[in-house]
């Protein structure tokens, strides 16, 4: 939640030992990964396709029961604490960063779980507004923290859609149920062929000699909040118009590229477009799990590059930090892919590099772009990481 800088290698007992010096006790204490997303851009909400990954980087949270009905939040990330009374008739958003904690905590007790009062302590290194789904890490790390602190368990995938219900409900983005599943659902090493529907999915091992290297532009999306939520709104009209031709569809997920084709002259020119980058990008999901099943990695590759233009072109939520940031990584060698990830209008891109090329790709790419941008740019070097869980 702050700016992307290496953890201190001692993370738990610091965040067990801050705990203990606000509250006075010794915490237990739970993590969530933030995410990157290979391929599969603005189509979980979509019912369609993705194939993320976990990465190296978490928000965590430390927790010990209170007496008494508050949820006591504090975070390392931000000075001001929050107070919240579970039960409280009336809750709403405050339009404020502790909204993500409190909205879990008000969807957990919607659903029947009987939540303990709480001291919450959060400490994010998943950079805020980056594109790596800082927002999901909170909800998850938050649910599995009350939870857990309540005596309570939950399927993983049932907790995934409440974290995600908090965000639509409480917080008030229409998010799709991606950043949550891939929170709670990761496995090392591993990327996920997620339907975002019927949520059946496959883990598709990564290869080894292969990283993943995450570029943050410096540039934060502070348009895509509105805008991701007018995209929503494009896609749901675009289903809309199209289900007049088209009766059985609910989702574009349900429309193909040839059925598109036909009808195209009945859709506005930005409902079509819109329309374009989904259908095709859900195409391009399952290719690029065949391929990488297959170790076609230039095949992926490409892509990879595919969406990226959708999403500049099509879609129109990348911006020219992003377009400069995967044209560099494209140039480089060892290089098999590279795009933005992420909501857009800023955030980091993600590229798929040989290992042994790495240091190369550090030493040609960051200067490359601080030098057109005068932005400082951060580098970042990722295996696939596990997903959520409690920290012994």
């Amino acid at each position: 939640m702050h700016a992307m800088s290496e953890p201190p290698s001692d993370t738990p007992e610091e965040l067990r030992e801050a705990f203990r010096r606000a509250f006075g006790v010794w915490p237990r204490l739970f993590r969530a990964p933030g995410r990157i997303n290979l391929i599969g851009e603005h189509t979980d909400y979509n019912d369609g396709f993705v194939m993320p990954a976990a990465i190296e980087r978490s928000v965590w949270v430390a927790v010990s029961p209170r007496a008494d009905n508050q949820v006591m939040i504090r975070s390392s990330n931000f000075p001001d604490a929050v107070e919240i009374e579970l039960g409280a008739t009336n809750q709403h958003p405050a339009r404020h960063w502790s909204d993500y904690v409190h909205g879990v905590a008000w969807v957990l007790r919607q659903a029947g779980h009987n939540l303990r009062g709480a001291n919450l302590f959060i400490h994010g290194e998943v950079p805020i507004g980056a594109g790596l789904s800082s927002s999901a890490a909170v909800e998850v790390a938050t649910a599995l923290a009350l939870l857990g602190n309540s005596g309570l368990t939950i399927d993983r995938a049932e907790l995934a859609k409440l974290c995600r219900r908090a965000e639509n409900e409480f917080v008030g983005a229409r998010v799709g149920i991606m950043d949550q599943f891939i929170s709670c659902m990761a496995r090392s090493g591993h990327a996920i062929f997620l339907d975002c529907r019927s949520l059946e999915h496959r883990w598709l091992p990564l290869p080894e000699d292969v990283s993943l290297v995450i570029c943050n532009t410096m540039v934060t999306h502070q348009l895509a909040a509105n805008e991701y939520n007018t995209r929503r709104a494009q896609c749901e009209e675009g289903v809309r118009l199209l289900s007049r031709r088209l009766p059985t569809i609910r989702a574009l997920r349900d429309v193909t590229p040839e059925q598109l084709q036909c009808y195209a002259a009945e859709l506005p020119t930005t409902i079509l477009k819109r329309c374009r980058h989904v259908v095709r990008e859900n195409a391009r999901v399952c290719e690029a799990a065949v391929a990488l099943q297959q170790g076609d990695l230039v095949y992926f590759g490409r892509l990879m590059r595919q969406s990226h233009q959708s999403l500049r072109d099509e879609y129109e939520v990348s911006c020219p930090e992003l377009d400069l940031m995967a044209a560099l990584a494209e140039k480089q060698k060892g290089v098999f892919g590279a795009r933005m990830t992420g909501g857009g209008f800023g955030g980091c891109t993600i590229s798929l590099v040989k290992s042994e090329a790495v240091p190369g790709f550090q030493c040609e790419v960051a200067p490359a772009y601080a030098a057109k941008t005068g932005l400082r740019p951060q580098l970042w070097v990722s295996s696939a990481a596990d997903g959520a869980g409690e920290v012994a």
